[in-house]
């Protein structure tokens, strides 16, 4: 019999923690949302509610719906308030001492029952649930950024995870009406281990000299019919994230095609990660962004 998860915790309210509490409230589950501090929490509530206003505006949802969806979520300052939840997300950033960090510390405030997931878009989930004292009760939760918008989860057991904890993270993505994929535990897992290197291939091709900014992306738009050019997605990813992923594809599989552009590596050093620093490929301090190369 699989758990039947109720209250989520999602702790980290960035980008991608709020946008799991957005769909988990419209979904009818009860969220607390935790951060390192009140004004992260808030900020992350007022992305959800400015989010929902415009799905609203957009006719996806009804003002009814929205307003019940913002009554589920509440607050949690300190891991101790999420003691009751049946599942907990982490959402924190994508460095993998951190993750540990928050992991054996959220532990002891949980029930012995509850189900840890996290949001790692690339690091390996039997090495995280290592750090917990549940790592049959730990499993990947992938969700896509924006998470209201992307419709694919990717789930990924550990080494340890048991069936009644994959069935029950299964049972519940579907609720949330996303579509699932099924990833084996390898470094980036499907969607990253596909999408980074080709925009770390579009960086070479930058690198390189093949074409700007502006040819690459209109060339990927037009001749490959992807929605957004690969160094437009890459500044909307954040290029920190980018590096990450690529630095976790090229130690852990140990493979030369997956060495992240030195162009890449210096953006990151001057501190332009794309659209949240307002610079990166693009620079967005001006009526349209345009391009930094």
């Amino acid at each position: 019999m699989a758990l039947n998860i109720r209250k989520i915790g999602v702790v980290g309210a960035g980008q991608m923690g709020s946008g799991i509490a957005h769909v988990c409230a419209l979904a009818g589950l009860n969220v607390l949302l935790n951060d390192v501090s009140a004004d992260r929490i808030n900020a992350g509530m007022a992305t959800i509610n400015g989010n929902m206003a415009r799905q609203v505006s957009r006719k996806r949802i009804s003002d009814d719906e929205r307003q019940a969806a913002l009554k589920r979520i509440a607050a949690a300052d300190t891991f101790d308030a999420l003691g009751d939840c049946d599942l907990v997300i982490e959402a924190a950033t994508e460095k993998e001492d951190v993750k540990r960090s928050i992991f054996t510390n959220l532990c002891s405030s949980l029930k012995p029952e509850t189900i840890v997931g996290s949001n790692t878009s690339s690091i390996s989930i039997t090495r995280l649930a290592s750090s917990t004292d549940r790592p049959e009760r730990f499993i990947g939760i992938h969700f896509m950024n924006p998470v209201p918008l992307m419709e694919l989860v990717e789930v990924i057991r550990g080494i340890a995870t048991d069936d009644q904890t994959f069935e029950a993270t299964k049972q519940f993505v579907t609720k949330l009406g996303k579509t699932i994929a099924v990833a084996e535990d390898f470094p980036a897992f499907i969607v990253n281990r596909v999408l980074m290197p080709m925009i770390n291939e579009a960086i070479y091709t930058l690198y390189e000299g093949v074409g700007n900014v502006e040819a690459i992306d209109t060339a990927m738009r037009l001749g490959a019919h992807h929605p957004m050019g690969p160094l437009e997605l890459a500044d909307f990813i954040g290029l920190d994230t980018c590096l990450s992923v690529m630095q976790v594809l090229h130690d852990g599989l140990a493979d030369s095609k997956y060495r992240p552009c030195p162009l890449l590596v210096k953006y990151v050093e001057a501190g332009w990660l794309g659209r949240k620093t307002q610079r990166g490929f693009y620079d967005y301090r001006g009526q349209k962004p345009v391009p930094t190369r």
